[in-house]
């Protein structure tokens, strides 16, 4: 396998502090990396389709939870793993398009529910076949055992990490190479 930037940066660390064990950045570093090059060759069929960051995950929720394609903005906020206002923004966006309809609970008048649209069913079946196509394409370098064996690794790896710690953006500027020093 060819030598990569991070393979560089742990090099690098090895030689500036030899009794730190960096390699830990090859794993954690790739992830970052691969996250957002997968981020941005995903993204292009949605952008296509006139949704804004985090639309289709709404729709797909809704289309997955069957019939009829309703749920609550709380339940919304949970399956797609946002607040309850980034739920709203994403809802009005959709809604403006019709690709789903609010209206009020019966058992709480101040509970909304979200349903997704006739429209909205079919961009999501559309865009669903699209999207599983590009992640197939994208992962046509592993052979399906290796997918299989990678899907396990990173379930028993996500496993291991306790709920909440470290909420927010990661710092991947420890992943940088050391700027040079003044004197």
């Amino acid at each position: 396998m060819q030598t990569d930037a991070l393979t560089a940066i742990v090099d690098q660390w090895k030689r500036e502090r030899p009794d730190l064990d960096a390699a830990p950045m090859l794993v954690i570093g790739r992830l970052f990396r691969l996250t957002d090059a997968l981020d941005q060759r995903l993204r292009p069929p949605f952008r296509a389709a006139g949704l804004g960051s985090g639309d289709f995950d709404v729709l797909a929720a809704l289309r997955r939870a069957g019939e009829p394609y309703t749920l609550s903005a709380g339940e919304l906020s949970r399956t797609v793993l946002v607040t309850t206002g980034a739920i709203s923004k994403r809802v009005d966006r959709l809604e403006t398009r019709a690709l789903v309809g609010r209206s009020v609970a019966e058992s709480d008048s101040r509970g909304r529910l979200i349903t997704l649209t006739a429209e909205g069913v079919e961009l999501t079946d559309e865009l669903i076949a699209v999207h599983l196509d590009n992640q197939r394409r994208l992962l046509s370098g592993l052979g399906a055992d290796e997918q299989t064996q990678l899907a396990d690794l990173l379930a028993r790896l996500a496993s291991t990490l306790p709920e909440g710690e470290g909420e927010g953006r990661p710092d991947r500027t420890a992943l940088a190479p050391p700027e040079p020093r003044s004197a």
